[in-house]
């Protein structure tokens, strides 16, 4: 319970309290907080009143400097004594109840502004998902052949670029590049991108001390750095992406946008919708080895709007317990070189499919390479690959045993015009 009022299902319960970054009209220097209902606790604020204590288990400055770099770079000892704290100081019986208004401010307000979370540091994309790989290699190289050799035994990833991730809402320019202008040309021309799709991805953030060049984590220390998880669309031209891919993988099409929502979820606040992970065979090798590993029942929905529509037509619903790999596994995987890790990197799960039809997480599969046009609504009957003005949204709200829920917010963004040559 908290003193702040909220709806019985509202996403953002005291049992969640994601962090964020936001600033306000009257107040535009950026500021960490975190979300309770319809508000958001000013933890700068907080950090400079006499509200705030050592039980807070950080020092004040750590909410001081305009992003969560800071917490997120403190040892992970230390967040869930922040988030008791948290959870103490928006209690019923709270001395902070009386001088609400001089630490809430209402998230829903247009004076209000969400910013990207945390500086991401280094980027890095998986594709950890059977599902999906199983149907993107159905498209690619039939039936037979649709799972590579690799796959079962280690968990596949690429390197993203830090500099084009933006928050939810930012708009973005259809990508430009080198592609095959129709079946059986050998020879690229230089267009716009004609098949522009959307990956519905979770991401996870390293917190704590960086690790040192050599230096590997185990799936049991790996799991401990996790500072949280935010939606993800990882933006993908797949025209562009089915030139440049052979022999390094996606470049260009990759490296244009990635949208991400504002809010970082604990792994605290998912304690409820814990999982089996997969059964993996054949077995991995002994590093990989997660026995205490698990994957999370949190249903994920894909809309879509036309700018012919007012409103966001539903396309798809997945759930991030399609992860072939634990993110625990992931992690140790990357450091497994001796690949340095540092906070606020961002590790993205791949895209997330479910083994139906409704539950596919790119356009890719649902149209079936651009063969199979579907109905997204009356405005649009033959949907393959998004268009420009398209808006594409994720989100994820999930109902915990006590009856209240747990939301991730939205990672949204839309589709404008590319930019002439």
């Amino acid at each position: 319970m908290s003193f702040v009022q909220y709806a019985a299902d509202h996403p953002f319960p005291i049992q969640n309290l994601p962090y964020g970054v936001f600033s306000t009209d009257d107040s535009p220097a950026t500021r960490p907080g975190v979300a309770i209902g319809d508000y958001i606790l000013d933890l700068d604020k907080l950090s400079r009143s006499e509200f705030f204590s050592k039980d807070a288990g950080v020092a004040a400055e750590v909410f001081q400097k305009g992003t969560l770099d800071p917490l997120v770079a403190t040892e992970p000892e230390a967040w869930p004594k922040v988030r008791a704290f948290l959870t103490k100081i928006l209690s019923p019986d709270s001395p902070l109840k009386a001088k609400k208004d001089e630490f809430l401010v209402s998230s829903t307000a247009k004076s209000t502004h969400l910013h990207l979370p945390i500086t991401i540091g280094d980027y890095t994309d998986f594709y950890s998902s059977y599902e999906h790989a199983l149907n993107c290699g159905i498209l690619f190289r039939g039936e037979k052949d649709a799972i590579q050799p690799n796959w079962r035994h280690l968990p596949v990833a690429y390197h993203g670029r830090a500099s084009s991730v933006v928050v939810s809402g930012t708009a973005f320019h259809r990508p430009s590049g080198q592609i095959l202008d129709k079946p059986g040309d050998t020879q690229p021309i230089f267009s716009e991108c004609r098949k522009l799709d959307y990956e519905l991805e979770l991401a996870f953030i390293y917190g704590g001390s960086p690790t040192k060049q050599g230096s590997r984590l185990s799936t049991a220390e790996a799991r401990k750095h996790i500072f949280g998880y935010t939606l993800m669309n990882d933006w993908s031209a797949r025209d562009i992406q089915a030139w440049e891919y052979i022999p390094l993988g996606p470049f260009l099409s990759k490296n244009f946008c990635t949208t991400v929502s504002p809010w970082i979820i604990s792994p605290e606040a998912l304690e409820p919708f814990k999982t089996k992970q997969y059964d993996h065979d054949p077995k991995l090798l002994p590093y990989l080895d997660d026995p205490e590993g698990f994957g999370y029942d949190v249903p994920l929905k894909i809309e879509i709007k036309s700018p012919e529509s007012d409103t966001y037509a539903h396309v798809s619903t997945s759930n991030i317990q399609h992860t072939y790999y634990t993110f625990a596994q992931m992690l140790t995987h990357h450091s497994v070189t001796g690949c340095p890790l540092r906070p606020s990197d961002m590790l993205g799960s791949g895209t997330l499919s479910a083994p139906r039809p409704d539950g596919l997480g790119s356009l890719l599969e649902r149209n079936k390479g651009g063969k199979e046009p579907f109905e997204l609504d009356a405005t649009r009957k033959d949907m393959t690959f998004l268009r420009d003005g398209d808006s594409v949204k994720f989100s994820a709200v999930v109902k915990a045993p006590g009856g209240y829920s747990i939301g991730f917010g939205e990672c949204e963004g839309t589709v404008l015009p590319a930019v002439p040559l």
